[in-house]
This record gives structure tokens, C-alpha cells and sequence, in this order.
């Protein structure tokens, strides 16, 4: 059984396509730009917020992209996330990982001030040990930093620990940091970009992941 399971945030444990794409559409109208379907929403994710919008926006338009960014950040950390949940499965399988004494963490390159938003409204009763979003003290992934620390205050070996994320970039930040992943398939990523990503475990569902896990 693993000790320690890193999990990805969106498109891992939330589901929070819709609300990206509706607080960004919100600032693409404000700047004069037309909006971005769900599908290109989920496409675009994955590298961080300012990566996100540049994809949005266009990535040659730098000064409009920081504009762009600037106003998506201050409202995505005060949005309401009507439009975010929890994927079925999640709630059940992190209550008996906690109860079978396997530790849980999130590593995510959602801004720190919405991470912590969106976690204490959804998955602070839980129990994680530690949650980083992407700061200045944080890099995002695939730098495995935040990965490595949580491991090195955790006191664990890296065979004893396990990453569980959705997209390219989970796969990358495991390997980096020298331990397995588990590639989730109810989240952003078709199997086929998450193997030629490197990814070489999958889990299409929680049940698949607790046996994983558990094994």
C-alpha cells in the first residue's frame, strides 16, 4: 500500500472546466475578445493561469495577455465555483484513504489564493497534510519542488509515495521527482495524450485508483 498520494486539483479531484471557462469568458468580454468553448477551455488548461489565458488570448499579444490575466485572476479568486464539484467516486475513496492511514496532499498550478478557496469549500474535511497552489514560493509543475518537499517532510521513501493527476504535466512533475503516477481518465486528458506523455499507469475511475493504491 502507498503511504502518500500527491493529487492534481483540476481535473483530478474538482471538476472546475465550467467555472474557468465562465469567470475567463467574462474577462476575454471585457477586453473585447470573443469567448472560448468548453472544449478549447479544457485543452488549454493544465500549465498555470497565465498559460491559459496567452492560449486564450494569443500568445503574441503580450501586453494584452497581462491585462487579460490581471483582471481572470482577481476574479477567479473571488468567484463563487457554483459550477465546480467534486467527481463521483471522490468523496468515498478519500475518506477510507484516510482512514486506512495513507496520507493526502495537492500539488497544483491553480493560483495559491484560489487553490485555498476551493479547497476549504470542497475538500478540507478531508484531512490533507498539505496543499500548494502555484506562488512565488511554489513553482508549477512539472518542477518537482513542492513534490519533493512534502515527500521530504512526510519522511517517506519515494517507492512509498504516489502521484494521481489528469494531465501531461502530473506525468512530467512524477517523473521528475522520481516516483510513480497514476493517470486519471475522468478528467481533461484522453489516454492517448497521456501516453505519449510518458504515462504508463491509468485509472478510469476511484474504485480503479483505491485498488491501485491499496494493493
Amino acid at each position: 500500500m502507498y503511504k502518500l498520494i500527491i493529487f492534481d486539483l483540476d481535473g483530478t479531484l474538482l471538476d472546475t472546466s465550467r467555472t474557468i471557462r465562465s469567470v475567463l469568458n467574462d474577462s476575454l468580454k471585457k477586453f473585447s475578445l470573443p469567448p472560448i468553448s468548453l472544449e478549447k477551455t479544457i485543452e488549454f488548461v493544465g500549465n498555470g493561469a497565465k498559460k491559459l489565458v496567452e492560449r486564450a488570448v494569443g500568445g503574441q499579444r503580450k501586453e494584452l495577455c497581462e491585462s487579460v490575466y490581471t483582471d481572470y485572476s482577481k476574479n477567479f479568486a473571488n468567484c463563487n465555483n457554483s459550477l465546480t464539484s467534486l467527481y463521483s467516486g471522490a468523496s468515498e475513496a478519500l475518506r477510507r484513504f484516510g482512514k486506512a492511514g495513507v496520507i493526502l496532499a495537492i500539488v497544483t498550478n491553480k493560483p495559491e489564493q484560489a487553490t485555498l478557496r476551493v479547497y476549504e469549500e470542497f475538500l478540507s474535511e478531508y484531512g490533507f497534510s498539505a496543499v500548494v497552489g502555484q506562488s512565488e514560493h511554489a513553482p508549477l509543475k512539472p518542477n518537482p519542488a513542492s513534490t519533493l518537499k512534502i515527500i521530504q517532510d512526510c519522511g517517506l521513501k519515494h517507492e512509498e509515495c504516489l502521484f494521481v493527476g489528469d494531465g501531461e504535466t502530473d506525468v512530467q512533475t512524477a517523473a521528475n521527482a522520481g516516483i510513480k503516477c497514476v493517470s486519471a481518465l475522468w478528467g481533461f486528458r484522453t489516454r492517448e495524450q497521456l501516453r505519449t506523455a510518458g504515462a504508463t499507469l491509468f485509472a478510469k475511475n476511484f474504485n480503479e485508483l483505491e485498488k491501485i493504491v491499496m494493493e
